[in-house]
C-alpha cells in the first residue's frame, strides 16, 4: 500500500517507510549517541566478539580454554538464573593455576562498559530467525529492539519476540536468553518491557519525560531519552527487579523511575521531607521497594523503615518485598523485635544475626517503640541517626499524634509518603489536630502520576459505572434510592428487606455478565455489618433454593457498632493481631457468632478450619481469604470497610457497591477493580446500588482535573453500540459474508480480516458487561457474529500449518481468550445431545445447528469435533432413552481416548506405562515435560544426538494433542 503527498500541485506516490529503512536509520542515530557498529552475522561471530570485549571491560586474556569456561558459566541456569549470573562476579581457575576474577557487567558504575550495535543476527534454533537490531554491553546482547514497518501494530513486534524465544533464542550457546530489555516500535510508536515471556502485551511500557509527555519515536525522542547508553546502561544495573516469588526480571516503568531518582536526589542534598503522588493501581510497592533498596545502600543513611497502618498491610508488603528480594525482610512482627531491629541486635527464625538496614513495621508498633519507657534506653541512640522513614498509603493515618511523635523522636529522619489519593482541603478530615493535608505533613510533591495518566498510557483501565436502583413516590416520580424524600425514612428504605432481596437478586442474575462468565471475581462493598449479615443470608437462601451456585464468602473487622455512620471517605484501621479478639472487633456477641458462621460456610467450602478464637486465626482467615480471591476461586467477597484499600487482584474485575462512598475513599474502592491482565479484562466494572454519580465525578475532578471524567469512566452503551456497528460496515468492507472468507486469497487480505473481525470482538467484549445488552439493539445477528469467528478461528489454525515457511499471520495475536467461554464444554454439548434426542423433529435442526456452530466457534471444543460429529452421526440414532445419552457418549469417548492412546505407543514406540505417568504429571503441574523425559518414555534404541530434538518435539506435539482432544474441556 502506498500514501500519496501533494507537493507543488502534484500528487506523488510516497512508499512507506520499510524496517530496513527504519533499521538502518536507527543504526545511524546509535553510533552518533556512541555505539559502535560491528558486523554480526551468526552466532559463532557473536561468540567471538563477546571474547574480545569482555578481555577489553577486565583488561584481561582469555585462553581458549579459559574462554571455554566462561561459556560454560554463561550456558548454566534459566533466564531468570542468568539475569543473575549477569550482575555477579565471577571466577574461574585459569590455565596456569590462578584465580582470575572478572564480571559481565558494571553495575556500580553503569557508564563505564563497552557498547555496541549489530542487526541482522542470524541464530538457528527450531527454526532460522534473524533479529533486528542487537545492543551488546560488553559483548553480550542484553537489548533487543524488533521493527516493523510505519503503520502496523506494535503487538506484531511483541508476538514476533515471544516466538524467537520459543524458538530460537534458547539455541545452542543462548547468549539471546541474557537480553534484559526488549523493546518493540513501528517507528512512530515504541515500547519496552523486561524479558519475561509470560506477560501480555498490555504489560509493555512507552517512555515518558518527567511531566509523563510519552517519548515514541524510535528515530529521534525515545532513543535519544531511553537507549542513550548511560540510561538504557542505568535501567540495566539500577532499575531492573528480579522477582524471587515468580522467578521473573521486572522493570520499573519511567514515573517510577523518575520517582525513585527524585527520592534519592532529595536525601542526597537536603533532609526535607516529600511525598510520591501515584494513582491506586499504578506499581507503588515495586517504586518504595526499589527506593528503598538504593536509599539504605547510602553511606549517609542508618536506617530506612518502610511503615504501613495496618497489621494484614505489614504481612502483605513483606511479602512482595521478599519476592523482589528474597530474605530482604524480615518483618517486625512485634515491638520487641522491631526494637532489635532498629539496634541491630535481631536474630532470624534460625538465631542467625542480622544486621537491618531496611524495616518494615506498623505505624502503632513504631509509636510504641517511642513512646514506652522500657524502650526508652535501647532506642537513645538512634535519635540522632539518619533514617529514612517511607509511608505506605500515606493518605489513611498519618494525621494524628503519631506522626508528630515520629518526627519529634528523631531529630535526624527524613519523611516521604507514598499515595494514591493525597488528603486535599476538600477532602481533609478534622482531627485532633485540625484539618491537616498531605502537604502539611510531607511538604513537596515530588513527582506525580494521576489516574489520567495511568489510563492514557493502559497502566489501569477506566471504570464502567452502572447505577441501578431508583424508588417512586406515592405520587409516581422517582428519586435516587439514597436522597431523602418526604414521608420517607431512608435509613428504614436503605435497610427494607424487599429491596436488599431485589439487589440480591440482581446480582445474581448479572454477575455471569460482569465477571464474563466468572472468569473474574467481584467484590461486594456494603454500609454496615449488620447489612452484610442481612445479604449473607439472601445469598445463602438463594442458593439452597437453586438459584445460583455462587462460591460467595464475607469479611469485617471491628466497629464501633452494627450501624456504621455514613462513610465520610476514610476508610478506617482494621484489625491488629496483638490484640485480643474482643479488642479486634468489639462487635456484639450476634455480629461475632455470625461471622464464625460464615468463616465456618468458608471452612466447609475450601477444606479449612479458621475461626475468630484467636487473633492468629483470624488473621490467617484474612490472607486466605485474599488469596482466594486473587485466584479466582472466590465468586462474590462481602466485606464492609476490609479490602477496599491496599488489595491487589488482577482477576477482580467487579465492585458492587451499596455503601455511601465519597472522594479518595470512593476513588480507592473503585480502584479494586481495573488492574491490568489482558485483553479480556476491558475495563473494571462498577455496579453502584446508590446515587454516587455527583460524588463520583467530585473525587475524579479533585484526583485528576475537571476534564477527566471522559476518561476515566466507559463510555454508554449507546456509544460502544454505536462503535460497533461502524467496525461491523468495515468488516463488510473486506468481506461481505462469513462464506466470501473462504475466497481471500492473499496474506494481507486474511491479515485485514482477521485485524477488523479482532475490533469487533473487543467491542462485543465492552458490549457483553452491560446489563442492558442484547443482539436486537444491532444489526449483525449473533448467527453472522458466530458464522465470521468460525472464519476467524479456521484462519488461526491454518497459520499452525505454515511450518518453517515465514507467514506474516504469525506475528498476529487473534486474541483467543476473546472466544474462549469456560461454561461451554462436553458437559453442556452433552445437555444438547439430549435435547436434541427428545425434540420433536421441527426444532432438531435448531439444535443441531447450535452444536455445530460451537464446535466450530468453541476453541476448547475445536479439537474435538470431528469425534462429536461422529458419534452424532453413528451413534445417537441408535440410542433410544435420553436417560441413555450420557452413559453412551462416556462409553464412546473412553473407547476413543484408548484407541488413541495406544496408536501413539505404537507409532511412537513407547513405554505405555512411562507415558501414563508422564500424562499425569503434566496434567498436574500444567507444565510441559522435559526433552529428556521424553525421550526417556522410547523403549529401544534412542535417537542419536542430532536426531533428539526433533524426536522429542514430535513426541510433546502428539501427547499435548492428546491431552487437548480428550482431556481439556471434559468437565464443568
Amino acid at each position: 500500500m502506498a500514501v500519496f503527498a501533494i507537493f507543488k500541485g502534484f500528487i506523488i506516490n510516497m512508499p512507506k517507510q520499510s524496517e530496513q529503512i527504519l533499521e538502518e536509520q536507527l543504526i545511524t542515530n546509535l553510533k552518533k549517541l556512541g555505539y559502535q557498529y560491528v558486523l554480526l552475522s551468526n552466532e559463532l561471530a557473536l561468540v567471538q566478539n563477546l571474547k574480545t570485549q569482555l578481555e577489553k571491560h577486565n583488561n584481561i586474556n582469555f585462553s581458549v580454554g579459559e574462554f571455554d569456561k566462561v561459556l560454560n558459566i554463561l550456558n548454566k541456569g534459566t533466564i531468570f538464573e542468568k539475569a543473575k549470573t549477569l550482575r555477579q562476579k565471577q571466577h574461574i581457575i585459569r590455565d596456569n593455576g590462578e584465580n582470575l576474577y572478572f564480571e559481565f557487567l558494571n553495575t556500580d558504575h553503569w557508564c563505564q562498559n563497552q557498547y555496541q550495535v549489530t542487526n541482522q543476527v542470524t541464530q538457528e534454533g527450531k527454526y532460522v530467525n534473524r533479529y533486528d537490531v542487537t545492543l551488546l554491553i560488553n559483548g553480550l546482547p542484553l537489548v533487543q529492539i524488533e521493527l516493523k514497518r510505519r503503520g502496523l501494530e506494535m503487538k506484531e513486534a511483541f508476538n514476533q519476540l515471544n516466538r524467537y524465544q520459543r524458538h530460537s533464542f534458547n539455541a545452542n550457546y543462548a547468549l539471546y536468553q541474557y537480553v534484559q530489555v526488549f523493546v518493540i516500535s513501528n517507528g512512530v510508536n515504541s515500547k519496552y518491557f523486561a524479558n519475561n515471556r509470560y506477560q501480555d502485551f498490555k504489560q509493555t511500557f512507552y517512555w515518558t519525560d518527567k511531566e509523563n509527555k510519552r517519548l515514541t519515536n524510535i528515530l529521534s525522542d525515545f532513543t535519544d531519552a531511553f537507549l542513550e547508553h548511560c540510561h538504557i546502561s542505568k535501567m540495566i544495573c539500577k532499575y531492573i527487579v528480579l522477582n524471587e516469588a515468580n522467578k521473573i526480571p521486572m522493570i520499573l516503568r519511567p514515573y517510577q523511575y523518575y520517582a525513585v531518582e527524585a527520592l534519592i536526589e532529595r536525601v542526597k542534598i537536603s533532609n526535607k521531607n516529600a511525598y510520591i503522588w501515584h494513582t491506586t493501581g499504578s506499581g507503588k510497592t515495586l517504586t518504595s521497594f526499589k527506593a528503598s533498596q538504593i536509599l539504605m545502600n547510602l553511606p549517609q543513611v542508618h536506617k530506612v523503615v518502610f511503615v504501613v497502618d495496618r497489621k494484614d498491610l505489614d504481612y502483605q508488603t513483606a511479602k512482595e518485598f521478599n519476592s523482589f528480594q528474597e530474605g530482604s525482610i524480615d518483618g517486625a512482627d512485634n515491638t520487641n523485635n522491631l526494637v532489635k531491629q532498629f539496634t541491630d541486635t535481631y536474630a532470624d527464625k534460625k538465631g542467625e544475626h542480622k544486621s537491618s538496614k531496611l524495616i518494615i513495621t506498623t505505624i502503632q508498633k513504631l509509636n510504641t517503640a517511642i513512646s514506652k519507657l522500657r524502650y526508652e534506653s535501647k532506642m537513645a541512640n538512634l535519635k540522632d541517626k539518619r533514617i529514612v522513614f517511607i509511608f505506605d498509603e500515606c493518605h489513611r493515618s498519618q494525621f494524628g499524634e503519631t506522626h508528630q511523635r515520629i518526627k519529634s523522636y528523631f531529630n535526624n529522619s527524613q519523611l516521604f509518603g507514598f499515595t494514591g489519593t493525597p488528603i486535599f482541603a476538600d477532602n481533609a478530615n478534622k482531627n485532633e489536630l485540625g484539618k491537616r493535608t498531605t502537604k502539611d505533613l510531607f511538604e513537596d510533591c515530588l513527582h506525580k502520576y494521576v489516574i489520567t495518566d495511568a489510563i492514557r498510557d493502559e497502566n489501569v483501565l477506566k471504570f464502567s459505572v452502572e447505577y441501578v436502583g431508583r424508588y417512586k413516590h406515592k405520587d409516581g416520580r422517582e428519586t435516587a434510592i439514597d436522597i431523602e424524600v418526604e414521608d420517607i425514612d431512608t435509613r428504614e428504605l436503605m435497610e427494607d428487606e424487599n429491596r436488599l432481596t431485589k439487589i440480591t437478586d440482581y446480582i445474581i442474575a448479572h454477575h455471569d455478565r460482569k465477571t464474563q462468565s466468572k472468569r473474574f471475581t467481584a467484590m461486594f462493598c456494603v454500609d454496615s455489618v449488620k447489612t452484610l449479615i442481612k445479604y449473607y443470608g439472601l445469598f445463602q437462601r438463594r442458593k439452597e433454593e437453586g438459584a445460583h451456585q455462587l462460591k460467595v464468602a464475607a469479611i469485617f473487622s471491628y466497629a464501633n457498632n452494627e450501624e456504621d455512620a455514613e462513610a465520610n471517605g476514610f476508610i478506617p484501621e482494621e484489625v491488629s493481631v496483638v490484640q485480643e479478639p474482643q479488642a479486634i472487633y468489639n462487635l456484639r456477641p450476634h455480629a461475632r457468632e455470625k461471622l464464625d458462621e460464615f468463616i465456618n460456610d468458608y471452612n466447609q467450602m475450601f477444606g479449612c478450619a479458621y475461626s475468630t478464637k484467636d487473633s492468629e486465626s483470624f488473621y490467617n482467615y484474612y490472607n486466605d481469604i485474599s488469596k482466594q480471591v486473587k485466584d479466582g476461586k472466590i465468586d462474590i467477597l462481602l466485606v464492609v470497610n476490609m479490602f477496599l484499600t491496599g488489595f491487589d487482584s488482577k482477576t477482580l474485575n467487579t465492585l458492587y457497591v451499596d455503601k455511601n462512598l465519597k472522594y479518595h475513599g470512593l476513588i480507592q474502592a473503585y480502584s479494586r477493580t481495573n488492574r491490568i491482565l489482558n485483553e479480556q479484562k476491558s475495563q473494571g466494572n462498577i455496579v453502584a446500588f446508590r446515587n454516587l454519580k455527583n460524588r463520583t465525578d467530585e473525587a475524579i475532578a479533585l484526583f485528576s482535573n475537571k476534564d477527566a471524567i471522559e476518561v476515566i469512566i466507559m463510555q454508554p452503551y449507546e456509544d460502544y453500540a454505536k462503535e460497533f456497528e461502524e467496525a461491523f460496515e468495515k468488516l463488510k468492507d473486506i468481506t461481505s459474508s462469513p462464506n466470501d472468507v473462504n475466497d481471500l486469497q492473499s496474506e494481507d487480505d486474511k491479515l485485514e480480516f482477521v485485524k477488523a473481525f479482532r475490533n469487533l470482538m473487543r467491542l462485543k467484549n465492552i458490549l457483553t458487561s452491560f446489563a442492558d445488552f442484547t443482539w436486537n439493539d444491532l444489526q449483525m445477528p449473533e448467527q453472522e457474529f458466530e458464522d465470521f469467528k468460525s472464519k476467524y478461528l479456521d484462519i488461526y489454525e491454518g497459520t499452525k500449518e505454515t511450518k518453517e515457511r515465514v507467514s506474516i499471520l504469525e506475528d498476529v495475536d487473534f486474541e483467543l481468550e476473546l472466544i474462549h467461554r469456560d461454561e461451554i464444554n462436553v458437559n453442556y454439548i452433552i445437555q444438547l445431545l439430549i435435547k436434541l434426542k427428545s425434540q420433536n423433529k421441527g426444532d432438531t435442526e435448531k439444535t443441531k445447528r447450535e452444536i455445530a456452530n460451537l464446535l466450530s466457534t468453541e476453541t476448547t471444543l475445536r479439537s474435538k469435533r470431528e469425534l462429536i460429529e461422529r458419534f452424532i452421526e453413528e451413534n445417537l440414532p441408535l440410542i433410544s432413552d435420553t436417560d441413555e445419552v450420557t452413559t453412551e457418549f462416556d462409553r464412546y469417548w473412553d473407547k476413543e481416548q484408548k484407541l488413541a492412546f495406544e496408536k501413539i505407543i505404537i507409532e511412537e514406540n513407547l513405554s505405555k506405562a512411562k507415558t501414563e505417568k508422564l500424562i499425569e504429571d503434566y496434567l498436574f503441574a500444567e507444565r510441559e515435560p522435559l526433552r529428556d523425559d521424553l525421550l526417556d518414555l522410547i523403549e529401544g534404541e534412542k535417537p542419536s544426538i542430532l536426531l533428539r530434538k526433533k524426536r522429542g518435539d514430535s513426541i510433546l506435539i502428539r501427547i499435548k494433542d492428546f491431552v487437548e482432544t480428550f482431556i481439556n474441556g471434559m468437565v464443568g
